[in-house]
């Protein structure tokens, strides 16, 4: 009787091993659906988390709050548009000029002028003028010369201002708010992710935003609530 119990006891252990198998199993498979479904929704809702390569969401959303871009490409070369791919985007670093009165043709047009003179190495994604008008100078999957150790990640907002308090006027500042917020879309990025170029190097640049930090923080929560409202309306 008692070698009857112990061979009862050995086949039922075996019996909750395969049990106990078979419930891994189904715990693994679940585990691998469920990674396999937030993979998809990453792809479909944010897929520039799925890599560092430069990416950039399109589609009707962007185009819909798409700012009028006056695209006015700088010829490659090695003093203003250098022509090297940049990585994936993970800011966006507003500049003032420096050079109070000048409009957003005349910067573009002064980054053109380094490929014959030399002076230096300086250039900018983007200009926005004194009317408002924006100027892109460098694709934003292209470096630009402006942020410096910053300039491989990030693009590069270059904005006129009228006078030597860096100041901007409220055409300028307009179309700063709504091309930092469509960029923002279109990388999937926040407000936070707007920086000045003083936050990478310590250069008073943007004057005025360096000088008057509330101002600074008024203009990252303007884009936070135009952000918002292409996202509403999209």
């Amino acid at each position: 009787m008692e070698k009857k119990k112990k061979k009862s006891r050995k086949k039922k252990t075996g019996t909750q091993k395969k049990k106990r198998i078979r419930l891994y199993l189904r715990a693994g498979l679940l585990v691998l659906v469920i990674a396999l479904i937030v993979l998809i929704l990453i792809k479909i809702f944010r897929p520039s988390w799925l890599t560092n390569e430069y990416f950039e969401k399109t589609g009707q959303e962007i185009e819909a709050v798409e700012p009028e871009i006056d695209v006015e490409l700088l010829t490659v070369n090695p003093y203003s548009r250098p022509g090297t791919p940049t990585e994936k985007i993970t800011g966006i670093v507003v500049h003032y000029t420096a050079n109070p009165g000048s409009d957003a043709i005349d910067n573009r047009n002064y980054f053109e002028s380094l490929k014959d003179g030399h002076d230096t190495q300086v250039s900018s994604n983007f200009v926005v003028g004194l009317k408002g008008e924006i100027v892109q100078c460098v694709p934003t999957w292209e470096v630009a010369y402006a942020s410096n150790s910053r300039n491989i990640d990030t693009v590069s907002i270059e904005c006129c201002h009228p006078d030597e308090t860096g100041k901007f006027n409220d055409d300028t500042y307009r179309s700063m708010v709504q091309l930092c917020a469509w960029l923002c879309m279109k990388f999937e990025l926040t407000e936070e992710n707007v920086i000045r170029h003083y936050d990478v190097t310590e250069k008073i640049c943007p004057k005025y935003f360096v000088e008057d930090e509330e101002a600074w923080k008024n203009f990252r929560e303007d884009i936070k609530n135009t952000l918002a409202e292409f996202k509403k309306n999209g």
